[in-house]
């Protein structure tokens, strides 16, 4: 009887260990990402700022399950999945430094503000050679948005085996609006993902991630002006719907902004942004300001994500 009772206390005490060791239990950041989606906003040369985010994240080894990126987020995300630490802030920053491919010269030799030939040729293929292999090798899933001319719309792109079509993705949601020509991709025209879809949370929460970590490059509280813009006749007048959703991208991004807010309010992302104003313009040549936004964007990501 008594061997009976001290096996059933024993029992007993094992269960209130387990149990309390359960209960005690907190989820790292580590942990909580295995399950979360990454969502990172363009912003031109304020992607430095991501770039920063996304050091960290590799240092800490922050893996995600699915990552959709705009713009510059899309650049950055490149670097991200093939774990190439240090290619992104390269890219926005150094490579600027030394080749100056960013600026009102190119538009001469290039038709473009930037040297896309250096950026999505000369640099993945020898100045700093992309990974390949470990993005094809990493089961995060990755798409780049970019905006169909046609349609106005958002499209929604991923790749993983071909090189060539990896690389056309990226320069079509990088291509800027006035400043870079018209890119193609599988033989249609887009133009940068920002114009349709600025801020992709919700084709991260269509996916079916309740959990986002967002990476902004502007400051909480900031709001563009929602005047709809005034586009000449003659700018992409073979492409109305273009038109009509750069006229009003102001008004569609604020929408997405109050949104990224009150779900952060709500508990339900995370969210990385800069904790004050940024002088850095989206066409920015300035390497103190592109390196103190990049340092910027890696103190930002110890603060939110080191739990």
């Amino acid at each position: 009887m008594q061997i009976e009772i001290r096996r059933r206390l024993r029992k007993l005490q094992i269960n209130l260990y387990f149990h309390s060791a359960c209960t005690n239990f907190v989820p790292t950041m580590k942990d909580k990402c295995k399950h979360t989606a990454l969502v990172l906003e363009g912003g031109g040369m304020r992607g430095v700022f991501t770039s920063g985010v996304l050091d960290w994240m590799i240092d800490h080894d922050i893996t995600f399950p699915y990552l959709v990126g705009v713009s510059a987020g899309s650049s950055n995300a490149l670097s991200f999945a093939s774990h190439q630490r240090g290619r992104a802030k390269y890219t926005f920053a150094d490579l600027q430094a030394e080749r100056h491919y960013l600026g009102m010269r190119n538009l001469w030799r290039h038709h473009s503000i930037m040297d896309m030939d250096l950026l999505y040729r000369e640099l993945p293929e020898t100045l700093w050679p992309y990974d390949y292999e470990a993005y094809r090798t990493n089961p995060m899933r990755v798409e780049s948005v970019a905006t169909d001319c046609l349609t106005g719309e958002a499209v929604y792109l991923e790749e993983k085996e071909s090189a060539e079509r990896i690389i056309d993705i990226v320069r079509a949601s990088s291509s800027l609006p006035f400043a870079c020509p018209i890119a193609h991709v599988d033989g249609h025209p887009m133009l940068d993902g920002g114009i349709a879809d600025s801020i992709p949370l919700q084709r991260a929460m269509n996916q079916g991630y309740e959990h986002a970590v967002v990476v902004l490059t502007r400051h909480r509280g900031y709001r563009k002006e929602e005047k709809p813009s005034r586009i000449p006749s003659f700018v992409y007048k073979r492409y109305p719907k273009l038109r009509e959703a750069l006229r009003t991208r102001g008004a569609r991004y604020n929408a997405q902004l109050a949104m990224v807010e009150q779900l952060e309010q709500e508990g339900r992302i995370t969210v990385i942004r800069p904790d004050h104003p940024v002088e850095v313009a989206r066409i920015e040549t300035n390497m103190d300001k592109l390196n103190g936004l990049y340092q910027h964007g890696f103190e930002m990501a110890e603060k939110m994500l080191s739990l």
